[in-house]
């Protein structure tokens, strides 16, 4: 059986531990190499394979050296030519087996918060880089607007049960936003209440359930009344649901609560 386990890293990102029994491990988005060495020497674990989302150095910056302790692991990753030492570049539909693993993954392409983002489906997990965070969503850099308002509407359309491994720990930042779009859900105040609880441990809050995502994360549910009506309130224009109401509170939150 699967077992997904956090790799805490800088202040607040996670790398993602796969693992099935003794042996060997893959990790998704490395940005560091040496909280990953660390584990995996604790646990007298090799290095199969490496599962990379996007660009960014948060996420990329320890490949290289874990490449260097493992040099047969092989490291998934997008057609991306700012990715270096990626051994298979996929993109949508490709099908990735890291070795030590029984599960496949399934790679869509979720561009936005950047132009070659990609995400792996398998086993009920998705691990989304920072297209879709618990609360919340990444910002767009060399993407669009528009595309990553298409990728959380994908996201937003697969099983209520699926299991969301975002890249950092955002969510009670998230979640405050979330409280600005719709001060009055009961759902919201119960899933506050409940992470603040698990923030107190030291726990982390995810992996979130996408059915949690589609009751309180507002960037999800851009075609809810309350949701359109709090971003035409602020735009101060009428907006046509999803991608325009997407664009307003991404713009909202980028300009006023970030």
């Amino acid at each position: 059986m699967l077992d997904v386990r956090p790799i805490p890293a800088f202040s607040d990102n996670y790398i993602w531990l796969l693992t099935e029994g003794p042996g060997t491990a893959v990790v998704v988005d490395p940005g560091d190499a040496d909280p990953v060495m660390g584990v995996l020497s604790a646990e007298q674990r090799a290095l199969s394979a490496i599962l990379i989302t996007h660009h960014h150095g948060d996420h990329v910056g320890g490949v290289s050296d874990l490449r260097a302790a493992f040099p047969g692991v092989r490291v998934y990753g997008p057609e991306d030519r700012r990715i270096r030492d990626l051994t298979d570049r996929v993109g949508e539909g490709a099908i990735v087996r890291p070795d030590g693993l029984s599960v496949a993954f399934r790679v869509i392409e979720v561009p936005g918060h950047t132009a070659t983002h990609i995400a792996y489906v398998g086993s009920g997990c998705l691990f989304c880089g920072d297209t879709l965070f618990a609360g919340g969503c990444g910002r767009v850099f060399d993407g669009t607007f528009e595309q990553l308002s298409d990728s959380l509407e994908r996201i937003a359309a697969m099983p209520a049960e699926t299991l969301i491994y975002c890249a950092h720990e955002y969510t009670l930042a998230n979640l405050g936003f979330a409280e600005w779009v719709e001060p009055g859900s009961a759902a919201l105040r119960a899933r506050l209440e409940s992470d603040r609880r698990q923030r107190a441990l030291g726990l982390p809050t995810v992996p979130s359930r996408l059915d949690l995502e589609l009751a309180t994360n507002p960037f999800l549910r851009t075609r809810d009344a309350d949701v359109i009506q709090a971003a035409e309130r602020f735009a101060g224009r009428l907006l046509g649901p999803g991608r325009e109401v997407f664009k307003v509170l991404r713009q909202w939150k980028d300009e006023r609560y970030d």
